[in-house]
């Protein structure tokens, strides 16, 4: 049985027009700390980002922050954090992000965040890792791209030969809960999956 003791969060560096982005981040970010399961995200410290970084490291949780050296300005990185790796570029970033955490959830975001999201769903499908992967569907957020899927699954695009799982919740109290039962079923090596195949280093 896997264990869930790092999660990857995507989300925005912007704090987006629903002020409940905000504080649903910040509450997940105590609930990870309350949980013992540390963070590793992007490094920054604005919008969503700097939200979920808070509220970890605020209730004495682990933050571990992966930046490329282009963004620190930028994206002002998190003081607070155990750890900050900054990296020579976004392929060295996602790919160190991708091996220090057991699973994924994504938070509302822009292209980057989503470009990171269908990424994993990609290797997934690969059958690359076999890491949770959660949408927070904060206030219908991901609906859009739920619908997409559905709508490539039912055009043919996605089929029984590449499928691949990925979990929703409506609120964070659901998250922890859903991830550590998915990773219930699978063991740490077939968790891990083959990580050659994944570098772009």
């Amino acid at each position: 049985m896997a264990a869930i003791r790092s999660i990857c969060v995507y989300c925005g560096s912007s704090p987006g027009k629903n002020s409940a982005f905000i504080a649903k981040a910040r509450a997940f970010g105590r609930i990870m700390a309350d949980s013992g399961i540390a963070l590793v995200y992007g490094g920054g410290s604005t919008g969503l980002m700097g939200a979920v970084a808070g509220g970890v490291s605020e209730n004495g949780g682990t933050v571990i922050g992966v930046i490329p050296e282009f963004l620190r300005a930028r994206e002002l990185a998190f003081k607070s954090a155990a750890e900050m790796i900054v990296t020579r570029d976004m392929h060295e970033r996602k790919q160190i992000m991708f091996d220090r955490a057991d699973a994924f959830v994504a938070f509302p975001g822009g292209i980057g965040t989503l470009e990171e999201l269908v990424e994993q769903l990609t290797w997934s499908q690969l059958g690359r890792h076999k890491k949770p992967i959660l949408l927070a569907d904060i206030g219908g957020f991901w609906r859009p791209l739920i619908e997409l899927l559905d709508h490539m699954a039912n055009t043919g695009f996605i089929h029984s030969a590449s499928t691949f799982e990925y979990l929703i919740a409506n609120a964070v109290e659901d998250i922890v809960p859903a991830l550590q039962a998915a990773a219930a079923s699978v063991s740490e090596s077939e968790r891990e999956g083959d990580r050659s195949s994944l570098r772009k280093l």
